[in-house]
């Protein structure tokens, strides 16, 4: 005879804060929380239930309240950047226009890959006391709400519509969050009625886990193209992004630019990846750059842009390189890697660094400029 699943009775409010508070990760061997508790404004929607699985759970999880919801959001940002993508914080806000006041952080967490949780309140999926206080009724698409406005700004996003659901989408948001490639907010509306619903859910969803943050190995025909490009240069680049330091690639980075010196231009998410007083370190890059890294990019035929997206502000809307140089793109996430007709290298930075310093590349490089 088959063997049940031991199961426990919980709400689904009881069921999220449950599952968070036994999820860990390694941090320079420590074990710690991989959520580091949250920040609320309380109201319909989330006060209820919400709010009694976190009073029960504040030693595990603790909650500080927000006195905007926006700031809020932007506080669980600077958490995940401070922990190096490491560890998150989450967000809860009331139905309707609390959780809309989520949307401008949301939107600076997606652009910027950082991971931030948003458990929000959301209409009753039975609709019998609709429309509640300050309910967005749209009377040709009653499923329609505020919270389907986060699906422009939310790398993972999901509304619970029966309690078995958070068994998938919890263990999926978490994976999103902690994904180098795919690193950003996920969202989870929950429902005012479903929140308090009940279910047996089996115990061991709530087994401790320690989770790891991947590590992708480049593809070897990727770093052999780009050994031979950087081979053929004459006055070669680096530009060191903010995936340098989630990947804990410093010290790889400062070994490849002094071992073949290379100098290096810094992004702004990519500030102190080097020493500011490092002899390859010619500054920031682009608008709000250095005279120093602009001159230097302008001179570069092969640039090895590392762990950055290259947004506008690094390129000077593509005015701060020279019209035929050639770049080559180290970073995580493929569509990044693959921007502005680069030559891709999808993967880790520290992996990528270290297998393009062993591929034996002799390189020229042009003589330094002072720093400005």
């Amino acid at each position: 005879m088959k063997q049940q699943k031991e199961t426990v009775t919980l709400t689904v409010a009881q069921a999220i804060i449950k599952y968070l508070s036994s999820q860990y990760i390694e941090i320079e061997g420590e074990k710690v929380r991989l959520c580091g508790g949250g920040f609320g404004i309380f109201g319909h929607g989330n006060v209820t239930c919400l709010g009694e699985a976190l009073f029960e759970n504040k030693e595990k999880l603790p909650l500080y309240r927000g006195q905007n919801e926006q700031g809020m959001g932007f506080a669980a940002a600077g958490y995940a950047k401070a922990y190096l993508r490491r560890r998150f914080m989450f967000c809860t806000a009331s139905a309707g226009p609390g959780t809309a006041n989520l949307l401008t952080s949301a939107a600076l967490a997606h652009a910027n890959r950082l991971p931030m949780l948003m458990l929000c309140g959301d209409t009753f999926i039975t609709r019998l006391p609709d429309p509640v206080l300050q309910q967005l009724e749209h009377f040709g698409d009653p499923t329609l709400g505020v919270n389907d406005a986060f699906k422009a700004v939310s790398r993972y996003w999901d509304r619970i519509t029966h309690p078995a659901q958070i068994i998938q989408s919890l263990p999926a948001a978490l994976a999103t969050m902690l994904d180098p490639a795919d690193c950003g907010p996920a969202f989870i509306g929950l429902p005012q009625d479903v929140q308090g619903w009940t279910y047996e859910y089996p115990i061991s969803f709530f087994d401790e886990k320690i989770h790891r943050v991947r590590r992708q190995s480049p593809d070897a025909e990727e770093i052999n193209d780009a050994i031979k490009l950087l081979k053929s240069a004459k006055r070669p680049m680096i530009i060191a992004g903010g995936g340098i330091q989630y990947s804990g690639a410093v010290s790889e980075l400062t070994e490849f630019a002094d071992k073949f010196q290379i100098p290096v231009v810094e992004t702004i998410a990519g500030r102190a990846n080097l020493l500011d007083t490092h002899d390859l370190n010619i500054g920031p890059l682009g608008v709000t750059g250095s005279n120093s890294a602009n001159n230097i990019a302008e001179q570069a035929d092969v640039i090895l842009a590392i762990g950055t997206r290259l947004q506008d502000f690094t390129t000077g809307s593509w005015t701060a390189f020279s019209a035929d140089a050639k770049i080559i793109c180290l970073n995580a996430a493929r569509h990044d890697a693959a921007k502005h007709l680069s030559l891709p290298i999808v993967g880790d930075a520290k992996l990528g660094l270290n297998s393009l310093s062993t591929g034996s590349v002799s390189y020229t490089h042009l003589t330094l400029p002072t720093k400005d």
